[in-house]
């Protein structure tokens, strides 16, 4: 099926569930590229609700699709350095990632950005996955009964992803000067990835930039952080085989390799 099509039914089918967002999907240019970003839009601000089989497999044929267009970096291919053996560095959209986990960085309700195409990991991260992260998020949610605390970790699968599985953590968000309580919490969630992943026997991990942009942790000391709570982690823990520390801005790219003690060089870019 044309991928045109398949954008269109999925639309209509979407526009069937949300009729309230018909006037406004009439705002969308006809093309394909305005048709795809309200397919994006309207799978952003969908609740959780059934998924019904045949919105599934036009869904997951789409998003299998534009998984393989983009291109998918083997994370266990990363370069390394002797002084990190098993951290590596990568620049790119962490939802080109193959790992057997990714961690998105997300808000307390833990479903996903339900703004229309923001532009935060926890939207690309939802978008890439499908509707079925979302569902399986809000069934752990109603089980647990209340916000998910800052400096935890959940664990679901990766759906659409080339990562097995994500992990959800919510980090902590800075108002004002850093307080030890941020500090604590966002070392927390590094730790809490890492713990639930091995309990689990995964044995690669990639981060995002937890609690930064969004959550203004000023990125280096939020880097610094993550790295010295990471190396602390695989000091005393075998099973994590590998942990990637995925930055998109190029201020993050220069942070991490300055405290990885990495060069331009040795980090040639495996996608």
């Amino acid at each position: 099926m044309k991928r045109e099509i398949l954008i269109q039914k999925l639309n209509r089918l979407l526009l069937e569930e949300l009729p309230e967002y018909r006037p406004l999907a009439l705002k969308f240019p006809r093309d394909a590229a305005g048709q795809r970003k309200l397919l994006r839009s309207l799978m952003n601000v969908r609740p959780p609700m059934p998924l019904k089989e045949d919105f599934l497999a036009l869904q997951d044929a789409l998003l299998s699709a534009e998984r393989e267009e983009k291109g998918v970096v083997d994370g266990n291919a990363l370069p390394v350095t002797a002084a990190h053996p098993r951290i590596a560095l990568w620049q790119g959209d962490i939802t080109r990632l193959k790992a057997d986990a990714v961690v998105d960085a997300d808000n307390a309700a833990l479903l996903g950005c339900f703004h229309p195409c923001h532009g935060c990991i926890d939207n690309a991260i939802h978008s890439a996955a499908g509707l079925q992260l979302r569902d399986e998020c809000s069934r752990i949610m109603r089980a647990q009964g209340r916000p998910e605390p800052p400096g935890r970790a959940k664990l679901t699968r990766g759906y659409n992803l080339p990562a097995r599985y994500v992990l959800h953590t919510v980090g902590p968000i800075v108002r004002g000067p850093v307080t030890e309580k941020d500090r604590e919490e966002l070392a927390s969630c590094y730790r809490s990835c890492l713990e639930l992943a091995a309990e689990r026997g995964l044995e690669s991990v990639a981060f995002c930039c937890v609690s930064t942009g969004e959550f203004h942790f000023p990125n280096r000391e939020a880097a610094g952080i993550a790295v010295e709570t990471v190396t602390d982690f695989l000091r005393h823990d075998t099973t994590i085989k590998r942990v990637i520390f995925n930055v998109f801005k190029d201020i993050d790219a220069e942070i991490y390799r300055e405290l990885l003690g990495l060069d331009r060089a040795a980090e040639a870019d495996a996608g």
